[in-house]
């Protein structure tokens, strides 16, 4: 019997690194599941039956409407087709600006499917941000152009975008994402650190079911500056701002001394952790859970996970990727879905 849930619909991301081949792999454990949600890949078909067949998977069958994946998801991975082949040979491993195209599609279906109440959630697979540049792409990623996407639509809370990632137990927010350091510490502002936590708060109440989030806030400087030694940023922003917070009903601590804020007893005394930096973050989460890490981006209309890694384009078309972390994903996508529902 299927899960009640409409579809988790899957983006291909760029065809030329590990996402189809993950999305076949996936689909194949997840059909075997009990009470399972409906998966659909979106994409252009040929790229996944072709790959079905190297992988000795049955071969994918096209649908016409995200509904008839219901009855198609046993036997075959449900995909439906975006409207825009690839329109070059599909070379696993080498990437192709004349693929961005069909690659922008997926993406943009999935969020229109989502909006419309047609999918449940969407999971994107990854793609190459310098392919998709050099075909015109004008967003620095995923998260921003979904964001754009979503744009107008009601989100219910703090609008975001702001990502999280989750594994091996822990959840860091990131207050910057793919920044230099130096330019990191600058855009580590008040209103910034403001505007995640408050974020993170309302989307652990609103996707995780946690009625009294309680939130942990990571130090800039090493020893969360030991008393304005060595650096002043907790004294005269962070702890402040911590402070207003927790007057405005949110739990969350003054800076911590990231070195020690990781450890299994630590993480069991908060929920999330606010990071400052992309590193600060990923480095926990990637040393806890590295091939079963989830980025979830907050502050959406439309639930949207990934895997926490890239489309890998050194190991594509040998059948050897791994698909824990889109599972995870999927996995994280539904319970979300739930929790919203």
């Amino acid at each position: 019997m299927m899960s009640r849930l409409s579809p988790v619909v899957m983006s291909m991301g760029d065809p030329a690194g590990i996402g189809p081949e993950i999305i076949l792999k996936a689909w194949n454990s997840w059909r075997q599941r009990d009470n399972a949600c409906p998966l659909l890949a979106l994409g252009d078909p040929d790229a996944f039956t072709a790959l079905a067949a190297r992988l000795g998977l049955p071969a994918p069958r096209p649908v016409a409407t995200p509904g008839d994946a219901h009855g198609v998801m046993d036997d075959a991975l449900p995909v439906l087709d975006v409207g825009i082949s690839l329109h070059a040979p599909l070379s696993p491993g080498s990437a192709d600006p004349a693929h961005a195209a069909c690659i922008k599609a997926a993406i943009e279906t999935g969020v229109r499917l989502c909006l419309d109440g047609q999918a449940s959630a969407l999971v994107t697979a990854p793609i190459s941000k310098a392919v998709m540049y050099e075909a015109g792409f004008s967003f620095p990623g995923h998260t921003e152009f979904l964001a754009e996407l979503c744009a107008g639509h009601p989100v219910g809370g703090p609008r975001g975008p702001a990502m999280m990632l989750a594994g091996g137990g822990l959840r860091v927010v990131l207050v910057t994402i793919h920044e230099a350091l130096a330019r990191a510490i600058e855009l580590i502002t008040p209103e910034r650190v403001e505007a995640i936590a408050r974020l993170t708060d309302s989307a652990l109440r609103s996707d995780f079911g946690i009625a009294a989030p309680r939130l942990a806030l990571a130090g800039l400087n090493p020893h969360a500056g030991e008393g304005g030694a060595l650096g002043e940023e907790e004294i005269r922003l962070l702890n402040p701002l911590a402070a207003k917070l927790r007057a405005a009903g949110i739990a969350i601590t003054d800076a911590l001394p990231p070195d020690t804020m990781f450890h299994a007893e630590a993480r069991a005394s908060y929920d999330a952790a606010i990071c400052l930096y992309h590193d600060q973050g990923l480095i926990p989460v990637k040393t806890l859970d590295f091939h079963g890490g989830v980025n979830i981006t907050l502050g959406l209309p439309i639930v949207r996970t990934s895997p926490d890694h890239g489309t890998a384009f050194a190991i594509a078309g040998q059948g050897i990727a791994r698909p824990d972390s889109l599972i995870a994903a999927l996995d994280q996508a539904v319970d979300i879905a739930e929790c919203r529902a």
